[in-house]
């Protein structure tokens, strides 16, 4: 068992969601074809100024709250100032002095346990352009420049690679209950930054640490967090303390390792200083109290609901959540009076199911929570056994219609007690060795009257209704 605690700090990157960027005009949305989502400001042409988008502070404000943060009085912004490609101005505008929100806290729930996790601050600032490299040249893309960004840092805090992804996990969530992200790391919107160290078990000293830039998949800073505190420590194991060195490294995701980048001795100075066009603001405090009223129900809150006011499982109300469209859906479909239960049922085990096998969201499935219903009233009534409620799910999605449209006379299930009972008097009449054998002992001979009740029926029969009339013929 190792001597060594690894010491985990994230910085966590979030594009948020608004109709232009955060500080020009310029459509804010995904785009493939490059430069295509741009305005003078974005590439620093001279005279450009720049406008701040109330919608992005709103976003950020609310966050803050979410992580239980304290928020400033006033808001402003600072120059970051620094020469790279990706950044046309020359710098960057963030928060450093006055950060929408500091010293949170949220509380993150991995297995069965749950853990605090403290955040230092949350600022908003301006995303960069994007690069791609070739082999001769490489090329700037100017759409993501000015993209609004929530950047998220926590205290050094996390001590396993497991805990540092159920609080991105967690905090991916947050971003989409709360509406301010769709957060998809496939399309950048979630990039992540890991600050790793180790240092022995009974230390109050932190570590050297090592700083693991713009990974950006899950997947990644789970593979980056293990190899580098494997790495380090067989350092520090075979003496070799001079070896673990503050610097950046990056992931390499075809050999699963870290690389050295630069090193980084002391903190960069950035020479932040106060941005001059953009004027100092108090924070109104009535519209901060309408930011917290509109603070949506977070994924915590809606898993205990489940359970405690839905009576679900904690098992299925953790898959419900997990996605916000599947929580969406399945409320819609409480609010129509379905069962809860067979509402959480149908959507875990058939519709999940049938999204992950042809490949497509909640959104591109048809059968609406409305059309669902028109199944799930017919089978509670009893007019349509489960087999058939299955089948008319099947039927409807493959040929796009709605389900009512498959329930007739034809295939409306029996569920006239006096008609079952009569019918089931003949059978037992014209099975009298059958019965006898029952009687004596022989009492798997029940599934074959239930048998020849579904046989007479053409499968119409309620079964339900006819093993409880065929109980009390027979034991009586």
């Amino acid at each position: 068992m190792s001597k060594y605690k690894a010491v985990i700090g994230l910085e966590m990157h979030c594009e948020l969601k608004s109709k232009s960027k955060v500080f020009s005009s310029a459509r804010n949305s995904y785009s493939d074809i490059p430069n295509d989502n741009v305005r003078p400001l974005d590439m620093a042409f001279p005279g450009t100024l720049p406008t701040l988008n109330k919608e992005s502070v709103r976003q950020s404000l609310m966050m803050a709250m979410v992580l239980n943060c304290e928020t400033p009085s006033y808001m402003y912004f600072d120059r970051k100032n620094y020469y790279y490609p990706d950044l046309p101005k020359g710098y960057q505008i963030t928060q450093m002095h006055s950060p929408v929100g500091v010293n949170g806290k949220i509380t993150i729930q991995i297995n069965d346990t749950y853990k605090d996790v403290l955040i230092h601050d949350i600022h908003l600032e301006e995303d960069s352009a994007s690069l791609d490299h070739y082999s001769d040249v490489s090329l700037i893309d100017y759409n993501r420049a000015g993209v609004p960004l929530l950047e998220l840092v926590t205290e050094p805090c996390l001590n396993s690679a497991d805990e540092a992804i159920a609080f991105l996990e967690y905090m991916r969530l947050v971003y989409q209950y709360c509406g301010v992200s769709d957060a998809d790391t496939k399309l950048g919107q979630i990039r992540c930054d890991v600050n790793v160290s180790i240092m022995d078990e009974d230390a109050s000293e932190l570590g050297t640490k090592v700083e693991i830039k713009n990974v950006n998949s899950f997947s990644n800073v789970y593979d980056a967090i293990n190899y580098e505190i494997k790495r380090q420590t067989e350092l520090k194991e075979a003496g070799k303390y001079d070896e673990v060195v503050q610097e950046t490294r990056r992931f390499d995701e075809e050999t699963g390792t870290t690389k050295r980048m630069r090193s980084k001795v002391d903190a960069i100075d950035y020479k932040y200083f106060v941005e001059p066009n953009i004027p100092k603001y108090k924070i109104n405090k009535e519209w901060l109290e309408e930011i917290r009223k509109n603070i949506p129900m977070l994924p915590h809150e809606r898993e205990e609901k489940y359970i405690n006011e839905f009576g679900l499982s904690k098992y299925d109300a953790q898959i419900i959540i997990k996605n916000k469209a599947y929580a969406d859906y399945f409320e819609k479909c409480v609010a129509l009076k379905m069962n809860p239960k067979l509402a959480a049922n149908y959507l875990i085990v058939n519709i999940i199911a049938y999204l992950n096998k042809e490949e497509i969201t909640l959104n591109e499935f048809y059968l609406t929570p409305e059309l669902l219903n028109q199944i799930i009233v017919e089978f509670e009534k009893g007019t349509i056994s489960s087999k058939q409620a299955k089948e008319i799910f099947n039927k409807s999605l493959e040929e796009r219609k709605e389900p009512k449209t498959y329930i007739t006379n034809d295939n409306v299930q029996i569920s006239d007690e006096e008609l079952l009972k009569n019918m089931i008097n003949n059978i037992l009449a014209n099975n009298e060795s059958q019965v006898q054998q029952y009687k004596d002992g022989k009492t798997n001979l029940f599934d074959y009257f239930v048998g020849q009740v579904m046989k007479e029926t053409r499968g119409k029969a309620n079964p339900n209704l006819v093993k409880e009339i065929l109980k009390n013929k027979l034991d009586n």
